[in-house]
C-alpha cells in the first residue's frame, strides 16, 4: 500500500506543477512573445520562429524618435502620482473611519460603498463626463486623475488592516493619552503599511494603464497619456511596425515592473492582512 500511495501522491504532485506551469505559460507566453518580438531586426519576419536571430535595441530608440515618448511618460506620471497620493490618504482615512465604532451610520455608508462595486465602470461613464465638463477639467490632465482620486475597494483593503490591528494596542494607546489623529498616524497606519503599499501600487498600475478614460477627455495630444500616445504609434502609417509597437509596450511596462519589485515584500504581506472582510 504504501508504495501504491507513494506514486499516487507523485502523480498529484506532478499533476499539481504541470498545472501551475501551464498557468505561467498562459500568462508570461504573451509577454515573453512581446518582449522578443522588441528585439527583432527590421529585416526580420516577426513571425519567423521564436527567439530572434540577430538582438537588437533598435527599436526602442526608433519608439522614441517616433513620437514624444518622454512629453506622454510624464503626462502619465503626473496623473499615476496625484492618483497614488490621493488614493493613499483617502483610503487610509476612509477605511480607518469605517473600522472605527461608535458613530450612527456606519453600517449604511460601509453598505453603499460595497453596492457600487456592483456596476461597471462604462454604466457612469457618461454622467461622469457630463460631470468633469461641467467642472471645466476636460482636456486636462486634473480630469483623467479626478475619477480615480480614490477607489472604494481601497478604502475597503484599508478598513480590514486597520481592524485586524489588536484591541489592546488602541487601548495602551488610549491610557497613554494618545487621541484619534495621534492613533492614527502613529499606531494604526504604521501596523497596516503593507496594505498602503498594496493601495499605492493598485492605484500606479490603474492610473498608469488607463486607456478609456483619457481617451474621452483629452483632444490636445499635448496632454495624451502614455496609452493614448501607443495608440498613436499603432496606427501611424510611418511606425505600423510590430516590432517598434511591441518596443513601446515594453517601455510602457518597464516602470510597473520596478514599481512592483520595489515594493513586492509590502505587497505580498498587504494581501494578506488586507484581505477585504464583510
Amino acid at each position: 500500500m504504501r508504495p501504491r500511495h507513494a506514486a499516487r501522491r507523485a502523480a498529484v504532485l506532478a499533476a499539481r506543477y504541470a498545472l501551475l506551469l501551464a498557468v505561467l505559460a498562459l500568462m508570461a507566453g504573451p509577454l515573453a512573445w512581446q518582449f522578443l518580438t522588441s528585439l527583432r531586426g527590421r529585416t526580420e519576419n516577426v513571425y519567423h520562429g521564436v527567439l530572434p536571430s540577430q538582438p537588437t535595441l533598435d527599436n526602442y530608440v526608433r519608439v522614441a524618435e517616433s513620437f514624444p515618448l518622454l512629453q506622454y511618460t510624464g503626462n502619465t506620471l503626473v496623473v499615476a502620482a496625484l492618483a497614488v497620493a490621493s488614493n493613499a490618504v483617502f483610503a487610509a482615512m476612509g477605511g480607518y473611519a469605517l473600522s472605527r465604532a461608535g458613530w450612527p451610520g456606519r453600517r449604511t455608508v460601509f453598505t453603499v460603498l460595497v453596492a457600487t462595486l456592483m456596476f461597471p465602470f462604462e454604466s457612469v461613464m457618461v454622467s461622469m463626463f457630463l460631470t468633469i465638463r461641467g467642472m471645466g477639467l476636460v482636456d486636462t490632465l486634473v480630469g483623467v486623475w479626478l475619477p480615480g482620486a480614490v477607489s472604494v475597494l481601497n478604502i475597503l483593503i484599508m478598513r480590514s488592516a486597520f481592524l485586524a490591528v489588536p484591541q489592546e494596542i488602541e487601548e495602551a494607546a488610549v491610557l497613554d493619552g494618545a487621541g484619534e489623529w495621534t492613533r492614527f498616524t502613529r499606531v494604526f497606519l504604521p501596523a497596516a503599511k503593507g496594505s498602503l503599499a498594496v493601495v499605492c501600487l493598485t492605484s500606479f498600475m490603474g492610473a498608469w494603464d488607463d486607456f478609456l478614460w483619457p481617451l474621452l477627455v483629452l483632444t490636445d495630444s499635448d496632454h495624451y497619456t502614455l496609452q493614448l500616445g501607443l495608440k498613436t504609434l499603432a496606427g501611424a502609417t510611418t511606425t505600423n511596425d510590430q516590432r517598434i509597437i511591441a518596443a513601446g509596450a515594453m517601455a510602457a511596462l518597464l516602470p510597473m515592473v520596478l514599481l512592483f519589485f520595489a515594493l513586492q515584500r509590502f505587497f505580498f504581506k498587504g494581501v494578506g492582512e488586507g484581505a477585504v472582510k464583510l
